[in-house]
């Protein structure tokens, strides 16, 4: 169970710690939000470093701005009230950004909160309940196989679809896709690329996975009380689980796939659980203190058993994935790339998990495309307490 080896993960983290201690109209830019007192991990700067192309200095300072900006946009949400139309982080200004369809009343509570304010054409309600029926759409009806994914993106103030190219015009996808477009509400995006998405499982090979039944690979994402979340295409509720050693380790308590991409696995057999995810030798290892959700444009870095450490940022929320096992809701997107046997794998953003690897395309040679399930919803859907320092 590798026990001396997780206890010596978990005190690297707090030695490390210890010793660190597009068609928007703007109205008005905000000062940038203040560093957090809370500094990032040395594994997460120098992840940021090799992959978003930053100084130390500058990964520190935006990670801070960060923090800030994830802690400030549920109020920024509530001062928008019916006029929100989303928001993200500008890691150019260094702030959260609220879109507002008016510049009035609510336009300025949202920048007394210290967030900038932009005018959008469309209510986050509206494009939801767009994007809401094309999914409903998906689930009775499927999706054409063209179509890759959906999802509503604030910065543009739109229901972007992205649709395999030369097939955008076809009458599958046309009829797929006219409600929102008739709505006035579609922007579409065509990819070259022939790649469609796909789960990150995989068959039995050496490293530090988790096994199910004996013959597929995955990845821990988040320590939970009583167990770990992952990914639901790995297995199904009742399977049985072993960890990297071959050692019994539990079993799936609860399974959802397609629709939602995760999974509770309850753990016994003399395994323990802690707040760690895990730096693979690349990086050191960083704790985990909570769940605080990081705004589209924020930096976001993963952990999986398979490319271990990489990092990218947070591209979009909420969208619908069409695998061709069906569709998945609700997935975050990232420009971070993995592989099979990475699928489960933690994304963190500083210190605060964000979600499991669910799938995506492409390689970490190549490059590629990830999407995660945000670990929140897992949370509470099955009740459960995340595992933090």
């Amino acid at each position: 169970m590798r026990r001396v080896t997780r206890l010596r993960w978990g005190l690297s983290v707090l030695l490390a710690l210890g010793t660190c201690t597009l068609g928007l109209l703007p109205v008005e830019t905000a000062t940038a939000q203040p560093p957090s007192p809370r500094p990032l991990s040395p594994g997460l700067v120098t992840a940021m470093q090799r992959d978003l192309g930053l100084t130390a200095s500058q990964a520190r300072a935006r990670g801070a701005r960060e923090a800030a900006a994830a802690k400030l946009a549920p109020r920024a949400e509530r001062a928008a009230g019916r006029t929100f139309g989303g928001s993200w982080y500008d890691p150019a200004r260094g702030t959260l950004v609220v879109g507002v369809t008016d510049t009035g009343t609510a336009a300025d509570a949202v920048r007394a909160t210290g967030a900038t304010v932009v005018r959008v054409t469309h209510t986050a309600r509206t494009l939801d309940t767009a994007k809401a029926a094309l999914d409903d759409t998906a689930t009775s009806d499927g999706a054409p196989t063209a179509v890759r994914s959906w999802h509503v993106d604030p910065r543009t103030s739109s229901l972007v679809a992205e649709v395999r190219k030369g097939a955008e015009h076809s009458a599958a996808v046309t009829a797929f896709l006219a409600p929102a477009r008739e709505a006035g509400l579609l922007t579409v995006h065509t990819s070259a690329t022939a790649e469609a998405p796909r789960t990150f499982s995989a068959g039995t090979v050496g490293g530090d996975p988790y096994y199910i039944n004996g013959n597929t690979r995955c990845s821990i994402g988040f320590s939970v009380v009583g167990g770990f979340v992952s990914a639901g295409h790995c297995g199904s509720a009742g399977s049985s689980v072993a960890g990297w050693d071959g050692s019994a380790m539990g079993t799936f308590a609860g399974s959802s796939f397609p629709g939602n991409d995760y999974s509770y696995i309850r753990i016994g057999n003399g395994w323990w659980t802690v707040p760690v995810v895990l730096g693979w030798g690349t990086v050191s290892d960083v704790l985990v203190r909570g769940s605080a959700v990081a705004p589209v444009g924020s930096s976001v870095c993963r952990s999986g058993s398979t490319t271990h450490w990489h990092c990218g940022t947070v591209l979009t929320q909420n969208e619908t994935v069409n695998y061709s096992q069906g569709s998945v809701y609700g997935l975050t997107g990232t420009s971070v790339c993995a592989e099979p046997g990475d699928s489960g794998g933690s994304f963190i953003t500083g210190d605060q998990a964000q979600g499991v690897t669910s799938g995506g395309w492409g390689n970490c040679t190549s490059g590629g495309q990830t999407w995660f399930q945000p670990v929140n919803e897992i949370l509470s859907t099955y009740g459960l307490t995340l595992v933090t320092a």
